[in-house]
């Protein structure tokens, strides 16, 4: 018998949120066509001004109330439904057991208010449903009775279950995040970019507006690149849970992630030229139907490896003595960058690295492989090299470049038998194994 439905409202401080999107599209038209918002702006007189106030600030306010009144979630046996929207209805229907990830973010007014938002990654579908905002216990307790839920949970114990204990791997330390970056080579060349570019702007063109054009994405991107990262990966934090792994982190904004478990496609580890005497690595994830894609910012070495043991068990990374580098005459076709492609192929994975300053070195497991091809141009087919692709559950693609002719056409063969055997022994995916 179904238990009985009960429709529940979000947190009352979601209109004060919904109430800029009046205003939001005021902006938009005033930079789609500043010189018209312009020429308005310099006729408005008080009077006007006061009186446009006097019907958009209202206005907001009523449509930031209608849109939170019209909006209702509900958990039922089998989904959760989400229903929205003030002139045109929308319902999702979201079945329980193929959500994979719940994570809560907090930005930094929503934390002073004591509120959270809720998204959720489902099986099959790219862009994350979320609720927004929810009081900051009830989006935990919402969260934890969702995982339950999707790891099989009956529905009148899954208010009971709570949110799985958690056991600490790794904290990331700010001082070692905040030097890792200054070893970045994207940090100081965005910061260089940044100041030289303006001034010889500047002297080639004597045009402020130019100036401005120019200069102001630079200095966003140099500080999203060094700030902005620091205050996104401040106080990372990787936890391990029965429901996987758990990412906290996040200096003015907070974000609780959950890394689902059996979704992981690909482990990428990043190693940047500078960060390689101290031993350092950045660990990138490719998880299917997910958006998360760091799992550490920066670590040891040894750190992690454990950590990947945890996400992708019984793989470990191939050393670099391993690492097999294409024939000398690819250099033909990528002078110097040749030296720093390779491949290896284990028992548990195909890996393959590129990158000679950056290096990046792809960890596929053999079970998460969809698809192999084999792409070979005119000019490489006159060197005898080709490059192998193998396509992952996440749309994503890792290749092995500029390999010998023969060697890319045995690894095609090998990794095609090697996928569907990887994939008649792999676990099956499930929540709190």
């Amino acid at each position: 018998m179904e238990r009985p439905v009960t429709e529940r409202r979000l947190h009352p401080v979601t209109p004060l949120r919904r109430a800029w999107a009046p205003v939001a599209v005021l902006a938009g038209w005033a930079v789609h066509d500043s010189n018209q918002a312009q020429e308005q702006l310099t006729r408005l007189t008080t009077t006007a001004l006061l009186i446009g106030l006097a019907v958009l600030v209202p206005a907001a306010a009523l449509y930031g109330f209608l849109s939170w009144w019209f909006t209702h979630f509900a958990v039922t046996d089998t989904e959760l439904r989400i229903r929205t929207g003030l002139l045109f209805r929308r319902t999702a229907h979201i079945r329980l057991e193929r959500i994979q990830a719940v994570d809560v973010t907090q930005p930094l007014l929503a934390r002073v208010a004591g509120v959270a938002k809720l998204k959720l990654d489902v099986v099959g579908t790219g862009k994350k449903d979320e609720l927004a905002f929810l009081g900051q216990d009830e989006a935990r307790a919402l969260r934890a009775e969702l995982l339950a839920r999707a790891a099989g949970f009956a529905p009148e114990t899954a208010h009971e279950v709570g949110e799985a204990p958690a056991r600490e791997l790794v904290r990331v330390a700010p001082r070692g995040l905040a030097v890792s970056l200054l070893l970045t080579g994207a940090t100081w060349g965005s910061l260089v970019a940044a100041v030289v570019v303006p001034p010889v702007l500047w002297l080639a063109t004597h045009s402020v507006w130019t100036v401005l054009a120019a200069g102001v994405p630079l200095l966003g991107t140099a500080g999203a690149s060094s700030v902005g990262r620091f205050v996104g990966e401040y106080d990372w934090t990787v936890s391990e849970s029965p429901d996987g792994l758990r990412i906290d982190r996040g200096l003015l904004d907070r974000t609780h992630e959950t890394v689902p478990p059996g979704r992981v496609q690909t482990v990428r580890i990043v190693e940047p030229l500078l960060w390689r005497r101290r031993g350092w690595v950045r660990v990138e994830l490719d998880v299917a139907g997910s958006s998360n894609s760091v799992l550490l910012p920066v670590a040891p070495r040894e750190v992690a490896e454990s950590v990947i043991a945890r996400v992708l068990p019984g793989v470990t990374e191939p050393g670099a003595a391993s690492v097999v580098r294409p024939p000398r005459r690819a250099g033909w076709c990528a002078p110097v960058w040749w030296r720093g492609y390779g491949i290896v192929v284990t028992d548990a994975v195909f890996a393959a690295r590129h990158g000679l300053l950056r290096r990046r070195l792809a960890l596929v497991p053999h079970a998460k492989v969809q698809s192999v091809r084999l792409t070979q141009g005119p000019w490489k087919r006159v060197l005898g090299v080709a490059d192998v692709h193998v396509d992952t559950g996440a749309n994503k693609t890792v290749t092995a470049r500029l390999r010998d002719a023969g060697e890319a056409a045995e690894l095609l063969r090998g990794q095609a038998e090697r996928s569907r055997t990887g994939r008649r022994e792999a676990r099956p995916d499930r929540w709190m194994g």
